[in-house]
C-alpha cells in the first residue's frame, strides 16, 4: 500500500527522481570523458575508477559505521561525486593523492552536513580544492595529450592554455600567443589540462542534452558564460584580438565543465531563475577577475564555492511572488 501524502497545492506528479537526474548527468559526461579517454588513455580510465570506487566506499562506510543509518548508494550520488572529481584532476596524480581527493570530497564536502540535500558545498570541488592547496605541484603538473598508448605515470607534461594567457594578460608576453592550441584544437579537445578541460564541444553536447531533457535551466550556464564573454571582450589584452581571447576564455579551462556540470548542482545553486542569473553572473566576475589579477591561471572551482556561500542569502532575499499576493 502506497504512502498518502498531504499537502498543500499545486500537487504535480512526474516520473522525477534523484536517481534519474543523477544517471542523466552522468549520461551527458560520458562523451567528455570518452576523449579524455582517447587523449590521455588509461591515465584517465585508472583515475576515474579510483575515484568512483573511493568515493561510492567512503559513502557506504561513513553512512554505515559513523553516521548510522542505512547507505544510500542507489540514488547514484557518489557514483556523479566520483567522476565529477576525476573530471577536474590530471589524469597523471597518483592513486593516493586521488583516494585523499575522495575521502575529501565525500567524507567533509558531503557526508559531515548529513548527507545528500544538506551539503553547502559542491562536494567534488571540496575535493579539488584540498587537493589543490596541499598538492599543488601534482595538481599543476597537466599531461599532454598521448593517445591510449601513452604512460599513465611517466606522461609527457605541459602548460595549459590558460596558464599561456595567463602570462601574456599578466607580463605582456604576446610571443606566447604562439604556443596558444589552435582554436579548434581547443573545441575539440586536443590540449593538456585535466580530464574535463579536453573537449569544450563534448562538454557543450552534454549541457545541451541536460537542459533539453530539463535536468537543468538555462539561467546558471548562459548567465556564466555570457559574463565570462563580456568580461574577455573588456580585459583584451594586447597582442590578441578580442573575439580570438573570448574564444580561448571560454573554450579552455573550466568553463563549459563548470558552468554545465558544477554550478548547476541542485543542493548549491539557488531555486529561482533570478537567484540563478545572480548566481552565474557572480561566477562569471570571480572566475574572470582570478584568471586575471589572481595567483591562479583557472578560478572556476574557488567561484563557484564562494558564490555557494552565498546561495543561502540569494534564496532568502529573491523570492517568486505568492499567489494572491498584493504589492506592497
Amino acid at each position: 500500500m502506497k504512502n498518502l501524502i498531504v499537502a498543500p497545492a499545486p500537487h504535480v506528479h512526474s516520473g522525477d527522481s534523484v536517481r534519474r537526474n543523477m544517471l542523466l548527468v552522468i549520461a551527458a559526461l560520458l562523451p567528455a570523458y570518452a576523449v579524455s579517454v582517447v587523449a590521455f588513455g588509461w591515465g584517465a580510465l585508472v583515475t576515474a575508477c579510483i575515484s568512483i570506487v573511493a568515493c561510492v566506499g567512503f559513502e557506504w562506510l561513513i553512512a554505515k559505521y559513523i553516521l548510522k543509518q542505512k547507505p544510500t548508494l542507489g540514488d547514484c550520488s557518489a557514483i556523479l561525486t566520483g567522476l565529477l572529481l576525476a573530471m577536474n584532476l590530471p589524469s597523471n596524480l597518483s592513486w593516493w593523492i586521488v583516494i585523499i581527493g575522495a575521502l575529501v570530497a565525500i567524507g567533509v564536502g558531503k557526508m559531515s552536513f548529513g548527507g545528500l540535500g544538506q551539503n553547502p558545498f559542491n562536494p567534488a570541488l571540496v575535493g579539488r580544492v584540498f587537493l589543490l592547496i596541499s598538492f599543488p605541484v601534482q595538481m599543476t603538473t597537466w599531461p599532454l595529450p598521448q593517445g591510449f598508448g601513452g604512460s599513465y605515470v611517466d606522461a609527457q607534461t605541459g602548460a595549459t592554455p590558460l596558464a599561456a594567457m595567463k602570462q601574456i594578460v599578466k607580463n605582456g608576453q604576446t610571443d606566447l600567443v604562439s604556443q596558444l592550441p589552435d582554436l579548434w584544437d581547443a573545441f575539440i579537445g586536443w590540449m593538456g589540462g585535466s580530464l574535463g578541460e579536453v573537449c569544450a564541444l563534448a562538454l557543450l553536447v552534454g549541457g545541451v542534452f541536460l537542459i533539453c531533457t530539463r535536468v537543468i535551466t538555462w539561467h546558471i550556464p548562459v548567465s556564466i558564460l555570457a559574463t565570462m564573454a563580456v568580461f574577455a571582450c573588456l580585459a583584451c589584452p594586447e597582442g590578441m584580438k578580442a573575439g580570438q581571447y573570448v574564444a580561448y576564455t571560454l573554450l579552455t579551462g573550466g568553463a563549459m565543465l563548470g558552468a554545465f556540470f558544477m554550478a548547476t548542482d541542485y543542493v548549491t545553486s539557488p531555486m529561482t531563475a533570478w537567484g540563478k542569473v545572480i548566481f552565474g553572473i557572480g561566477i562569471g566576475v570571480i572566475v574572470m577577475v582570478i584568471r586575471t589579477w589572481g595567483a591562479y591561471p583557472e578560478g572556476m572551482s574557488f567561484a563557484i564555492l564562494i558564490m555557494n556561500a552565498v546561495t543561502p542569502l540569494l534564496n532568502m532575499y529573491i523570492r517568486p511572488k505568492r499567489f494572491g499576493e498584493k504589492k506592497k
